[in-house]
């Protein structure tokens, strides 16, 4: 966990494994690996929820997992965050930006691509509920996403 929230990353979206859209049902933001890269040594690997905004555009509900995706053995840290809304189009090249707010679980293994794609659902069902939360909803206008 981060014991510094809220936690506030930026940076250009690039492709990252292809697999939130195909595999999952659940299309990510990928980060550049330099940006994992400077996350705090610190951090706990995990599904954290938060603030996202694409380019200058809205903020949206979001879910990220900061780690290695075991199920997926990756060898780097890697940060994909999965927005809270239907965009019409892949948006690689844009900026997001993303206001981390709390912390869901830790990251772990699953014995099945089921059981991953099951415990994803239940990760954004928590998130709707913790940024429905006065406290988390004041991090929605933060000066983060207004500012250039």
């Amino acid at each position: 966990m981060l014991a510094y929230l809220p936690f506030f990353i930026e940076g250009e979206v690039v492709q990252g494994f292809g697999r939130g859209s195909k595999d999952l049902g659940c299309p990510t933001a990928n980060y550049p690996r330099d940006v994992a890269k400077s996350l705090p040594s610190d951090i706990k690997p995990g599904v954290y929820y938060g603030w996202a905004q694409v380019d200058s555009n809205s903020v949206y509900k979001m879910v990220v997992n900061i780690g290695w995706c075991p199920f997926y053995q990756n060898k780097e840290m890697s940060i994909e965050t999965h927005v809270l809304h239907q965009f019409d189009k892949d948006f690689y090249g844009s900026l997001l930006k993303i206001c981390i707010v709390g912390y869901l679980r830790p990251e772990k293994n699953f014995n099945s691509l089921d059981e991953l794609i099951y415990a994803i659902k239940q990760d954004i069902e928590n998130a709707h509920k913790e940024l429905d939360s006065d406290n988390a909803m004041k991090l929605k206008t933060h000066s983060f996403f207004t500012k250039n």
